[in-house]
């Protein structure tokens, strides 16, 4: 078979013969294969185990015949090589026993160990010589990662996160210098071992104001974003429910600008400019409509944005409980639809 680039040309906004698609989350709990998989493993013991790492990365791709790959991991696993030890629990997500309250807490943050994390390098370069699609590397950003360390879990207000930033500018700032810096490494590690694509998820940056991002995210997601330029590979920038910051988003970096369902695409392209790539952007609850529902929406979203420089996806990841026959049958519908003559 083939190796099929399509993705990467559209991420390069250059002419694909048809849109281009990938799944947030797309190895998850939706798939039987995959639930059978979690009965014997946790998800970070799957991603201690190469084999069964690249297994569980490698199953929607086959089964959905998606355009990318992404690296089943978590945005928490290259926090432990920097000594911030973690628990994800089921039901709630991430949990930080000790959490960051001072200046002292982030000076203890130590630099990424990579040899802790060999299980990635293995991943990957097991991926690297089976999949016949590019391979998507990623990483949390580090606003949502100091979300995390900060809460010490999962937020619906951020009260503490926002006020050790407001209170403690200079311990945040480190903060965000040390993770920036962290996850240039861990990310530049993921393409040495194989990944052709990267993706940074904010996943909370969303909750954030245009001024505070720009004043207490902006530099470091610049800085980031700057140092990856070298890697040669394209730059993905997503964050959630960030409708109002598209354009620092954009100016922060990356080569394809991630679009929840929140905002159309005609919309984002307007305000990004015609030359932007431009990921997105169906509702993940849309996969639960009847089939002509979905048809209709999915039709809407391809037809709303020209086809070069768009790869279709959903605006946040997949949810459980989601037919995978409704799944297998958007992608086709996506290609087939999108196909130019």
């Amino acid at each position: 078979m083939q190796f099929n680039d399509t993705f990467l040309k559209a991420c390069r906004n250059e002419h694909t013969d048809y849109t281009p698609m990938w799944i947030m989350r797309q190895a998850g709990r939706y798939q039987p294969e995959y639930r059978k998989v979690r009965e014997k493993y946790s998800l970070v013991e799957i991603c201690h185990h190469p084999e069964i790492c690249a297994e569980v990365t490698i199953l929607p791709v086959e089964q959905l015949k998606v355009d990318a790959a992404i690296l089943f991991s978590d945005i928490m696993i290259p926090l432990d090589p920097m000594g911030i030890r973690f628990e994800i629990k089921e039901s709630v997500g991430p949990v930080i026993d000790n959490p960051i309250k001072t200046l002292q807490d982030v000076e203890r943050i130590s630099e990424i160990d990579l040899d802790k994390i060999d299980f990635v390098r293995k991943t990957v370069q097991i991926l690297k010589q089976e999949l016949k699609v590019p391979l998507i590397g990623f990483c949390g950003a580090p606003f949502t990662l100091a979300s995390y360390m900060i809460e010490g879990g999962p937020s619906k207000n951020f009260m503490k996160t926002k006020t050790f930033m407001y209170t403690q500018p200079d311990a945040w700032h480190l903060l965000m210098q040390k993770l920036s810096a962290g996850m240039f490494t861990y990310l530049q590690f993921q393409v040495a071992n194989g990944a052709s694509a990267l993706q940074v998820f904010d996943s909370w940056v969303g909750n954030l104001t245009a001024d505070d991002y720009r004043q207490y995210i902006q530099p470091h997601a610049k800085a980031l974003f700057e140092k990856l330029k070298v890697l040669n590979v394209p730059l993905i920038h997503f964050g959630f429910s960030a409708s109002h910051l598209l354009e620092l988003i954009q100016e922060a970096g990356g080569d394809v600008i991630g679009i929840d369902w929140k905002t159309s695409l005609a919309q984002a392209k307007q305000r990004l400019g015609q030359n932007v790539a431009l990921q997105g952007n169906l509702d993940p609850v849309s996969l639960f409509a009847p089939w002509e529902v979905l048809e209709k929406k999915t039709a809407y979203i391809l037809d709303s944005i020209p086809q070069r420089g768009h790869i279709f996806n959903l605006g946040h990841g997949i949810l459980p409980h989601t037919n995978v026959a409704q799944v297998q049958r958007l992608v086709e519908f996506v290609h087939t639809h999108s196909r130019q003559p």
